[in-house]
């Protein structure tokens, strides 16, 4: 409820009047301070994928991605540096002006692993060109890499390298941006897989004289692939296993300490959604969660713990449709109710995942696009109706609350809190003062409930039943006189959904437009002395 955590701000309002100390004059004055004027509603969760409306009420429609595995998590190009030595076979050559003396085709393959590409398209990525040039004379470098090409055109790039010795080659540096490049890699035959080609040709400065060249004279030319992401990749990707536990925190439900919460049938379905054509099977382990008191309830289900198949997506770029498994936990093959109802906090799921378990059945046509994707969905769908059976929250909060006796101070006082309550629980309120030794030192209970909406009457401007009521939470004397000792306040409020007609807690459901209307002030007698 809102207006646990509003408590401290009162007191601590209420709590800290200081003044300059003077020769004491004393008299008493009684303070009424509005403090909190807010409504608590659910309008914010609907259309977010959370809640829903129907026939005036509201609907549970959840749908949340528990993982989601895209391209470059599944196709890893690692970073390669591709070198290549290039000499003259004879023992001693002529370079004449303007003449190529080197030529030269090679073939590099990438450490791949298991994974066999034919085909990829760069995302994201460079390439670093560097040469070294030993001749003693200035050349002119052409690098082609063959298979890489960008609207149908083949990278070319020439580079002007000065003349230098093998003691002092001369260096010639480039960075090439590999955005929206395709990069063939089935070698010069076109039946390879992972084969990086380059194409070296060094021709002699034309304006330059003719130099000796001998077989010791190598001409290096390095390629370094960095940070390669790909947006689609052909191939074969290998027998890859993704295993893990998945673990989803609800921090808020630690907060509950007893009673029982009742929900209605419920439907909870498990959807692993395949984008990419290859054949895979998951499993999901297992699903468990552990409440604030330490109970954990496992989820069952027939195929939990059973690996199955997934198929793979069909279609191409634009008409790409993934494959779906669909994983249905209802009241008639699961637990799934005592599982919800347990409130857990901790939530975990295992799962597995196997890409190509069957090997390389595709003859090496696997597919993955910028839309693919690996994902496992949840979705919930339910009616919002809950019933709640002496259901404590609990939260607590660290305070300093020292006043100083000799200056203006609280004797006593009260907090005033009115609600209007269109929601069907009531609540009653607690606060637990708590010394440095976490010790209670004093309980301070609500002198009523807030009334659920049940009890109350229809208001016309909403057309929803509201309850109006007005606790007072009564700050004695004696919890003012050792206020300093309390070093942090619990606050606790036990909710309940009862019905008028028969006094028991039920489900109930949650109107559309519902609402918690809360004005909270204070009235304290403070001593003042001056």
């Amino acid at each position: 409820m809102i207006t646990m955590r509003y408590t401290l701000l009162i007191l601590t309002t209420a709590l800290l009047f200081l003044s300059c100390k003077k020769e004491n004059t004393v008299w008493e004055t009684d303070w009424s301070i509005p403090v909190i004027n807010d409504t608590l509603s659910l309008i914010n969760l609907v259309n977010d994928s959370t809640l829903t409306e129907s026939s005036g009420f509201y609907n549970v429609d959840l749908n949340r991605t528990l993982f989601d595995i895209n391209v470059n998590e599944l196709v890893e190009i690692p970073d390669t540096v591709i070198s290549g030595a290039y000499s003259t076979p004879f023992s001693t050559f002529v370079v004449n002006p303007g003449i190529p003396f080197i030529t030269e085709e090679q073939e590099l393959e990438l450490v791949m692993n298991d994974i066999q590409l034919k085909e990829i398209l760069v995302k994201q990525g460079t390439i670093d060109v560097t040469i070294s040039n030993p001749v003693g004379t200035k050349a002119l470098f052409n690098i082609v890499l063959p298979g890489v090409s960008k609207n149908g055109i083949v990278f070319s790039e020439t580079y002007e390298v000065n003349l230098g010795s093998n003691a002092n080659p001369s260096i010639a540096e480039n960075t090439v941006d590999l955005s929206g490049y395709t990069i063939d890699l089935t070698g010069i035959a076109g039946n390879k897989r992972n084969s990086f080609r380059t194409l070296v040709t060094v021709t002699a400065d034309p304006n330059g004289t003719s130099v000796i060249m001998t077989n010791t004279d190598s001409v290096y030319v390095d390629v370094r692939l960095n940070g390669l992401q790909i947006d689609y990749a052909r191939g074969y990707f290998g027998n890859q296993v993704i295993s893990d536990t998945t673990d989803i925190d609800f921090g808020i439900l630690d907060m509950i300490q007893s009673g029982a919460i009742d929900l209605p049938a419920t439907t909870v379905k498990f959807e692993v959604e395949n984008g990419i054509k290859v054949g895979a099977s998951a499993l999901l382990s297992f699903i468990k969660n552990e409440n604030s008191l330490g109970t954990i309830v496992s989820l069952s289900h027939p195929q939990l713990g059973s690996a199955f198949n997934i198929d793979p997506a069909t279609g191409s770029w634009a008409s790409l449709s993934p494959s779906q498994k669909l994983l249905v936990f209802d009241d008639a093959n699961s637990n799934v109710k005592a599982f919800l109802e347990n409130l857990g906090a901790k939530n975990s799921v295992g799962y597995r995942i196997e890409m190509n378990p069957w090997g390389n059945v595709s003859g090496g046509t696997d597919e993955i696009f910028p839309q693919s994707r690996l994902k496992v969905n949840l979705h919930v769908n339910m009616p919002l109706k809950l019933g709640t059976d002496a259901l404590v929250v609990r939260d607590t909060f660290e305070v300093d609350l020292s006043q100083n006796t000799s200056s203006t101070h609280v004797l006593s006082g009260e907090m005033l809190l009115s609600t209007s309550n269109a929601f069907p629980f009531s609540a009653d309120v607690k606060l637990y003062l708590v010394n440095s030794s976490g010790t209670i030192i004093h309980t301070i209970s609500g002198t009523q409930k807030i009334q659920a909406s049940q009890f109350g009457s229809l208001q016309a401007s909403t057309n929803l039943m509201v309850a109006d009521s007005d606790v007072k939470i009564i700050l004695s004397e004696e919890v003012v006189a050792n206020i300093g000792d309390v070093k942090s306040i619990i606050i606790e409020s036990q909710f309940d959904s009862t019905n008028p007609s028969n006094g028991v807690n039920e489900q109930m459901s949650i109107p559309v437009g519902a609402f918690l209307a809360v004005k909270l002030r204070t009235r304290f007698t403070t001593q003042n002395q001056f």
